[in-house]
């Protein structure tokens, strides 16, 4: 049985941000993500997570940077040093919010000896916090050009390098269609190796629906392979209200997830 969490950095962009947390426990969300809530204290972030009571499934690390330098970190040469200190402080910090999972960013850089200090920085921090679940993800060059991971099959070459429990494929909908053209067919070659999923429609990250990716044959397929992890929505509201625009929940098959639904009139 899987569940389904709310991306609440693109989600509800109409509300305050502790607002949104509620607005997810509201309309039958069972967890939310966060991209970067590394901005704020852990202890209050822990502290309005339990006043919903939904957890945090997943989050981004380590953190952007604006300094050009820096940009390739963690896979630029020079920086292992520089990531297992950020990595450190993010593992502190996941300690009191308890994310399910971190995604790891590769960062801006190209070319094999990048993707091999990935795989050394990996393998140093799934081997440091055994425990903790991590995710890599790859991201069209349409809209992060020049970032490190940008194919399902470089993903799949570098997760059985590290070959590591605690690691898994993050699957996007959107960047797979985005990619290879086919999000269907990204999830039928790479979906065992998937412990996250993320939904939005291509080409502009919105509502799952209408649109490239068939929903409903994705659904159908994750249904079949006995996936058991997250479904996120993480897309662009396009109405005024995100509440407005869950409708999509209807594609999911019968029983998954267990609370989720969409809101109906008088709600």
């Amino acid at each position: 049985m899987v569940n389904l969490a709310a991306n609440i950095t693109l989600l509800y962009p109409e509300l305050a941000f502790d607002a949104r947390i509620d607005a997810a426990a509201r309309d039958g969300f069972d967890g939310v993500e966060i991209l970067f809530p590394q901005v704020r204290p852990a202890a209050d972030l822990r502290a309005r997570l339990d006043a919903s009571d939904l957890p945090l499934v997943l989050m981004n690390a380590p953190p952007p940077t604006d300094d050009p330098a820096m940009r390739g970190f963690p896979a630029d040469s020079g920086q292992a040093a520089r990531f297992r200190e950020v990595m450190l402080r993010t593992l502190d910090f996941a300690a009191t919010v308890e994310p399910g999972l971190i995604h790891v960013m590769t960062g801006y850089a190209t070319g094999y000896a990048a993707e091999m200090r990935f795989v050394d920085a990996l393998i140093w921090l799934c081997d440091t916090a055994p425990e903790q679940g991590f995710t890599i993800e790859p991201l069209t060059p349409l809209v992060q050009p020049g970032y490190l991971l940008n194919d399902y099959e470089q993903a799949a070459k570098i997760l059985d390098l590290v070959d590591r429990p605690n690691l898994g494929l993050q699957y996007d909908s959107f960047h797979a269609e985005m990619i290879h053209g086919n999000a269907c067919a990204v999830w039928q070659t790479h979906g065992a190796r998937a412990t996250h999923i993320q939904l939005g429609q291509a080409p502009d990250r919105s509502a799952p629906g209408p649109g490239p990716v068939d929903f409903a044959a994705l659904f159908e397929a994750v249904a079949a392979s006995g996936y058991d992890g997250w479904l996120s929505a993480e897309y662009y509201p396009q109405t005024p209200r995100t509440e407005d625009e869950f409708r999509w929940m209807e594609l999911l098959p019968r029983g998954v997830p267990p609370r989720a639904r969409p809101r109906q009139e008088g709600d």
